[in-house]
């Protein structure tokens, strides 16, 4: 049970979940790829791809962490967003205050489906998320709900 099912209100459904991106595993996979490409190069360069490794592995865990323990949720009244572990980011709006969702998408973002939302609330409080799965999809149902209530 996660957090979004545990903070939900009497009535409250949730309508649509994403999570992170894969591609936060992309940096990882490089540096690794970089260690074993220093490791076939030979001995006298072997402790620069165990750098890379070891630089790969502590990125990958890091990764992982924040691949499992984030969040993204709308409900029939609320955006809910949860993201980190130790040091953790959350976001719990009524759709009744959001003002906008912006989504950022680079080329990459826009060829993998990925990228950064930024929901602006009431009061001009306003919080980017990064590396979203299906943003565009996150905001679309998030304006069905607001305007299904409206």
């Amino acid at each position: 049970m996660g957090y979004i099912d545990e903070n939900l209100m009497n009535g409250e459904q949730i309508i649509y979940r994403t999570k992170l991106h894969w591609i936060l595993f992309l940096g990882p996979i490089a540096f690794t790829i970089i260690a074993f490409i220093f490791f076939a190069a030979g001995k006298n360069i072997a402790p620069v791809g165990i750098l890379f490794f070891l630089i790969a592995i502590v990125w990958a865990v890091s990764a992982f962490i924040s691949f499992k323990t984030s969040e993204f949720g709308i409900t029939n009244k609320r955006v809910l967003i949860k993201v980190g572990f130790i040091r953790r980011n959350s976001l719990e709006t009524l759709l009744t205050k959001v003002e906008g969702i912006q989504v950022n998408q680079g080329i990459l973002g826009r060829i993998f489906n990925y990228g950064t939302i930024l929901i602006k609330g009431t009061g001009g409080t306003s919080n980017p998320f990064h590396k979203i799965e299906a943003p565009m999809q996150f905001r679309k149902k998030a304006q069905e709900q607001i305007a299904s209530i409206q």
